[in-house]
């Protein structure tokens, strides 16, 4: 995500590297690095233009301090312009009535039945009572495809597939909320090829109809300027609440879906990545700042994990590790965790640091399959006993998994070193070993 914005805004700031001071000359240079990185990366030339200005201003009225130097200032500058450029703060969601409407809006193939179902996984998540709303009567296959995602989250989906009237639709859903005791309905609407007068009126209708608390205008981040067009088309008929930026795990500049907070001055409410149910997020501007820049993301990542891990399953796993028990049952349980945490190589960008570190790898998802096919064709007794799998059981393993000996041995090479690394936590003690850790990653 924003890969090449974040290698040039890098390499745009080694243009400060070594200088002892800010001058007007070298601000000037690295200044115009920055805007042409913003463009490159399909940001609005505009905005482009006026976030570079006050950043040239802010930097030039700045003196360094001693134990600052002008790449770090320049760096903390940029960051909070682009917070600023994304919207300043992350904004909720207003869910109010009974039940609360969330009208989802946006062109054909943006997203938006896949994100209607993980609206609703998110908010089923936090404990409440959730009706997903078939309204699209265009496109065949829209309604299939929401019952396919409502029975992965275990969400209810209303739909009519003979009726060909979305607003009858809609209301019917709404008395069906209010008699099964439904308290959000999630309204996941028609897509249009392009922007057209009939489909306009028809969501315009559904939005007077229903009165929704929330109108989310749902982007596919990769459309380019296109993207920023079409909002500014949307909000002048629906003045929608609010915008998610979806597929941005894909191969796009991104800039583009950045810019569009700016243009109609409408939050980033919510980004998503990949086709899981759980890779959903809410938007944080300064977080995503930080991502931009190099800088990491820790308590997004925090956050995922807390959302993740059941908090028993953890004090039960601790408890094993400071036994010495850790098998392989419980490296797969963990395999399982991590993988509903969402995209492996966005998650490791959130580290400090692992971005530039990760620059031009291709980390699949699916490099995780072998590890779970190797231990899946382990016997019980193996998975709770590593230490008998001999020679003979490697080689059944093997063929069992349909990978190579050489795979299996190396994976028992990679356990056996993470459980004398746990053991050896266990005699240091925690403050000790972290102290420990960190020394190591120190050392070059």
């Amino acid at each position: 995500m924003f890969e090449n914005l974040s290698g040039k805004l890098d390499k745009a700031f080694k243009n400060l590297k070594g200088q002892g001071k800010i001058t007007e000359i070298n601000v000037a240079s690295t200044v115009k690095e920055i805007r042409r990185a913003l463009i490159d990366a399909d940001v609005n030339y505009k905005v482009a233009k006026e976030v570079t200005d006050r950043i040239k201003t802010e930097a030039l009225g700045q003196d360094v301090l001693i134990s600052v130097s002008p790449g770090q200032l320049l760096v903390k500058i940029v960051n909070e312009e682009l917070t600023q450029m994304m919207g300043g703060s992350k904004v909720d969601m207003q869910i109010q009535g009974d039940p609360a409407v969330i009208l989802i809006s946006g062109l054909q193939g943006s997203g938006k039945t896949t994100f209607s179902g993980k609206l609703a996984n998110m908010l089923k998540s936090q404990g409440r009572q959730v009706l997903l709303t078939a309204c699209d009567i265009y496109r065949p296959a829209a309604i299939d495809q929401l019952k396919v995602l409502g029975e992965q989250v275990g969400v209810e989906v209303y739909a009519e597939p003979e009726n060909k009237n979305a607003i009858d639709i809609a209301n019917n859903a709404l008395k069906h909320a209010k008699a099964t005791g439904k308290k959000i309905v999630i309204v996941d609407t028609a897509g249009r090829l392009a922007v057209d007068e009939q489909m306009m009126n028809e969501i315009e209708g559904l939005k007077n109809a229903l009165n929704p608390t929330e109108t989310l205008f749902v982007v596919d981040s990769m459309t380019g300027q296109d993207a920023v067009n079409t909002a500014k088309t949307f909000n002048e008929r629906l003045d929608f609440n609010g915008v998610v930026l979806t597929k941005l795990d894909g191969d796009t500049r991104g800039g583009a879906a950045l810019s569009i907070r700016t243009v109609v001055e409408k939050p980033i409410k919510f980004i998503s990545t990949g086709e899981k149910m759980e890779a959903i997020d809410a938007f944080y501007p300064d977080r995503m700042a930080s991502r931009i820049l190099g800088m990491g993301d820790v308590v997004s990542l925090v956050e995922k994990a807390q959302q993740t891990f059941d908090e028993e399953e953890a004090k039960k796993l601790n408890k094993k590790i400071r036994q010495n028990k850790f098998d392989f049952d419980d490296f797969l349980s963990q395999l399982e965790q991590i993988k509903k945490m969402g995209n492996v190589k966005d998650l490791l960008g959130m580290i400090p640091g692992m971005g530039k570190a990760m620059k031009g790898l291709d980390i699949d998802d699916d490099a995780f399959v072998p590890i779970e096919a190797i231990i899946k064709s382990m016997t019980k007794d193996e998975r709770a006993n590593p230490d008998i799998i001999n020679g003979s059981r490697r080689k059944r393993i093997a063929t069992g998994s349909g990978t190579s000996i050489q795979q299996v041995n190396n994976l028992m090479k990679q356990f056996a070193d993470m459980r004398k690394m746990m053991k050896t936590m266990n005699k240091m003690g925690g403050k000790r070993a972290m102290a420990n850790l960190a020394n190591m990653g120190g050392r070059r």
